[in-house]
């Protein structure tokens, strides 16, 4: 039987993005352990549609 491990995939989305009303999203897929970093992540990412780097939020 396999053991299941602590790493899930998350998604991760601009949070300015919101605010200028254009359209698209920003968003990134990555992974985190959920024994370390129980809490949402954040983090800088590079944004296509602003081109710019903005911080982007975890999303359920």
């Amino acid at each position: 039987m396999a053991k299941k491990g602590n790493r899930v995939q998350v998604i991760l989305e601009c949070t300015e993005h919101k605010t200028t009303g254009l359209p698209g999203t920003s968003r990134y897929i990555t992974t985190k352990n959920k024994k370390n970093t129980p809490e949402r992540m954040e983090l800088k990412k590079f944004n296509q549609i602003l081109k710019k780097v903005t911080v982007h939020k975890e999303i359920k």
